[in-house]
């Protein structure tokens, strides 16, 4: 599988291990928001995310959404957690990711995607050499052609569960 290898597999950013990722040396978190953080086409910000975003903050970490969205809801949802943002992203390229580590202040060595997607989230940070975080998606909806990669993505995850 290689690059479409997520380094941790967990069932959603609430269950994510802070402590692990410190420990791994992360500190900025470059944070997909379409079936990651909120389900698609949904801007309500819960207020178990408005707390695991403290969280965040609290235990050291810096985050940035990254987003191939580029709708106002994507500026609404990086303001109410306080999130950096990089829209209109193109992930899986580069180009994003290494915009969005500038405006933390950090490097791949101390940075970690987390999505919910392999062939955007997981192979772009993959590609750069950062700590791969995979979620479940939290919706079955999404474009036509994400779901077609959904269908790939199960296969290559067939033998995998998430930690939590």
């Amino acid at each position: 599988m290689g690059l479409f290898t997520p380094d941790l597999y967990y069932s959603d950013v609430l269950a994510i291990d802070l402590a692990d990722l410190r420990a791994r040396g992360v500190r900025a978190l470059l944070v997909d928001l379409d079936n990651t953080l909120l389900p698609r086409d949904t801007n309500v910000v819960t207020p178990e995310l408005r707390g695991w975003a403290g969280t965040l903050e609290d235990a050291g970490f810096v985050a940035c959404l990254v987003s191939n969205n580029w709708h106002d809801r994507v500026f609404e949802v990086a303001d109410a957690l306080g999130f950096g943002l990089v829209p209109k992203a193109l992930k899986p390229l580069p180009f994003a990711f290494r915009k969005a580590m500038r405006l933390l202040g950090a490097g791949p060595a101390t940075s970690a995607v987390v999505g919910d997607q392999l062939f955007t989230d997981i192979l772009g940070g993959n590609m750069l050499g950062l700590t791969t975080v995979l979620v479940e998606p939290l919706s079955t909806s999404d474009l036509p052609h994400t779901l077609l990669l959904r269908l790939i993505e199960r296969r290559l995850l067939a033998d995998r569960q998430p930690l939590a």
